[in-house]
């Protein structure tokens, strides 16, 4: 898998010495608010999601580490293709972090992978992760009930979707 660069960020592999950096990010409640699991009570869930990261055959998805000035702040990517997810530290939002890495990540899905589409499944509360992929260009295709159950409550779904024939007038005005 490749490392890619950005004006402020280093994306690149996964590797084990990230399981505590990640582990801070993903016990906070705050930054889980709309994940698809509960914030992390133990390092081995953790582990367990690291592991998965690391191990995505090639071909299938890639998933990339965020670093920002040497510090490991987040993970973005396509776990599986063609679905996106990614999370960050809640001390970097606001400073459009997870813009830029994830349109390293959307550039290389379509001029590497040449994926026809990505897609993403938000949480409908999750507002500013929706405007985040308004403006690279994803549409709203649909909308479902329930259909996540993260701890006792359930969530629904916001699904949308970025054609690759619309990736340059996203990455114009993104």
């Amino acid at each position: 898998m490749a490392e890619l660069r950005t004006e402020r960020l280093v994306l690149r592999p996964a590797c084990s010495g990230d399981l505590d950096a990640l582990h801070a990010i993903m016990r906070q409640p705050r930054a889980m608010a709309y994940w698809s699991t509960p914030p992390h009570d133990t390092l081995a869930q953790t582990a367990e999601f690291l592991d998965g990261m690391m191990t995505i055959p090639p071909g299938e998805g890639e998933d990339f580490a965020i670093e920002h000035q040497g510090r490991m702040i987040g993970k973005a990517g396509l776990y599986r293709f063609p679905d996106i997810g990614y999370i960050l530290d809640p001390d970097h939002w606001g400073r459009g972090l997870m813009r830029e890495a994830l349109t390293a990540v959307i550039a290389r899905a379509f001029a590497v992978h040449g994926l026809p589409r990505i897609q993403a499944d938000v949480d409908p509360r999750n507002g500013a992760s929706l405007r985040l992929l308004a403006r690279l260009g994803f549409r709203e295709t649909d909308r479902q009930a329930r259909t996540w159950l993260v701890g006792e409550e359930w969530c629904d779904s916001v699904y949308l979707v970025l054609d690759a024939a619309d990736w340059p007038q996203a990455c114009r005005t993104a």
